[in-house]
C-alpha cells in the first residue's frame, strides 16, 4: 500500500495507544512502545520519523542494523503488550514471551514486525542525529529532558508499508 494510504488512522493510534518500534540483528529481535514520530516526504522519499533515547536497548539494535520497523495495532487487543514492551528493557526480559507477541518477518526478510497489528512500515536509516536539547523551547526542555537526557532522531526511508491483512 502506499506510505500514506492509512496515515492519519496511523498516527491517531501511534499517538494514542502507541505503536511498536522493533530492529533485528541477526537472529536477535527486540522492540519498544513508541508514541513520538512522524511520516512525511523527504529527499525525495517517503520518510519515518522515530525519537529514541541513546540508553534504551533498541537503540544498540537500530545502530547495528541501521533499520527498524514501526507496528500500529489499531484495536486495545494489543494494549497490555505495549505497555509491557514500553517499561521493561528487552536487556532484562524477553519481551516476546513477557508480553506474549510474536514477532515474524516483515514483507522483507531482514526486518522483524510484530504480528497481529493492522499497518507496517519497514525502514531504513537515512540520516541520525542527536537532538540538541539546548536549542529548544525552554517549556519543551523543562517537561522532557529536564533529567538531561535526549533522543537521537532517525530519519529512515520507508521501503515497504502495508495491511496487516497482506501478510
Amino acid at each position: 500500500m502506499d506510505f500514506n494510504e492509512k496515515l492519519n488512522l496511523s498516527m491517531e493510534y501511534l499517538h494514542k495507544q502507541g505503536a511498536f518500534l522493533t530492529a533485528k540483528v541477526d537472529d536477535k529481535v527486540n522492540t519498544m512502545t513508541i508514541s513520538w514520530g512522524s511520516v512525511g516526504f523527504m529527499w525525495g522519499k517517503p520518510v519515518f520519523m522515530a525519537l529514541i533515547r541513546p540508553q534504551r536497548y533498541t537503540n544498540e539494535f537500530i545502530e547495528k542494523s541501521n533499520s527498524f520497523t514501526v507496528s500500529i495495532p489499531f484495536s486495545s487487543d494489543l494494549k497490555q503488550a505495549l505497555g509491557v514492551c514500553g517499561s521493561k528493557s528487552g536487556r532484562n526480559v524477553d519481551k516476546e514471551n513477557e508480553a506474549k507477541i510474536n514477532f515474524i518477518s516483515g514483507k522483507d526478510e531482514m526486518f522483524a514486525i510484530v504480528d497481529k497489528c493492522d499497518v507496517y512500515y519497514e525502514c531504513k536509516v537515512l540520516y541520525s542525529n542527536k537532538l540538541k536539547t539546548e536549542e529548544l523551547p525552554n517549556d519543551i526542555k523543562d517537561s522532557f529532558y529536564s533529567a538531561g537526557d535526549t533522543h537521537i532522531l532517525y530519519f529512515a526511508e520507508i521501503v515497504n508499508c502495508y495491511n496487516g491483512k497482506d501478510i
